[in-house]
């Protein structure tokens, strides 16, 4: 099938930096742009598990065979979509010259971007080609960290894990808050706690869980976890 979405991979050259020869005749009645806005109003909405190319081309009033001169396959689709809410994060924002202070603003930001698309981390575990947006932020990110001292391939790292850990945290508090909405088992799971700390067979558990508690709200536990990862990275 000419349009099978893991048929073959997408290549970036083809996608980011040659957009092909001008059209002739008459204006075409969508863009590529239109098209991948659609397709991440949908993914908002109801799930990435919603966007086919039947489903996006119905929501901007085409006919599905059109599309596939914007967006071969759904596979092309998704990397035009993560670069485009890509273009949600800042890029010109002044950096302080504290290089824990900026990367720390950085994690929020995404944070912020990937709860108002919860279909983005899973997007960002198997896409591999930033776009132009996306390599306007990383550009951004790089000139963060050049106060660290670290070498080009470290700083690639740094960026790749502080992405990765925002995306577990929030596909984490997505699980938790839908989990949250039953009151009755979170009071199972508190009795069960409670017991087991009590048995006399887990000491390191029950002094655990007698410490004095810590703001639960999901910014505060973002923060907290995300101080110790940045404020633990190496500068050298």
């Amino acid at each position: 099938m000419p349009h099978d979405e893991g048929a073959r991979g997408v290549d970036p050259q083809q996608l980011w930096l040659h957009s092909g020869p001008p059209r002739r005749g008459r204006k075409p009645a969508y863009s590529r742009e239109a098209i991948t806005a659609a397709a991440v109003a949908l993914a908002d909405a109801e799930g990435i598990e919603a966007v086919t190319m039947r489903r996006v081309a119905a929501q901007v009033g085409a006919g599905v065979m059109s599309l596939y001169s914007y967006a071969p396959d759904k596979e092309t689709l998704l990397h035009l979509m993560v670069d485009h809410v890509s273009g949600e994060l800042p890029t010109t924002d002044p950096l302080t010259g504290d290089w824990r202070v900026d990367l720390k603003a950085v994690a929020h930001r995404q944070r912020a971007l990937m709860l108002r698309h919860p279909w983005l981390p899973a997007a960002l575990s198997t896409r591999r080609t930033p776009g132009p947006n996306a390599l306007a932020f990383l550009e951004h990110v790089l000139a963060a960290l050049r106060p660290t001292g670290l070498d080009g391939a470290a700083k690639l790292e740094v960026f790749a894990q502080l992405t990765a850990f925002a995306a577990a945290h929030v596909s984490h508090e997505i699980t938790q808050a839908a989990a949250a909405q039953s009151t009755e088992r979170a009071g199972t799971e508190a009795r069960y706690l409670a017991a087991v700390a009590s048995d006399g067979a887990h000491p390191e558990l029950a002094e655990a869980l007698s410490a004095p508690g810590r703001p639960l709200t999901p910014e505060a536990t973002f923060a907290r976890f995300l101080n110790r990862l940045v404020d633990g990275l190496a500068t050298g």
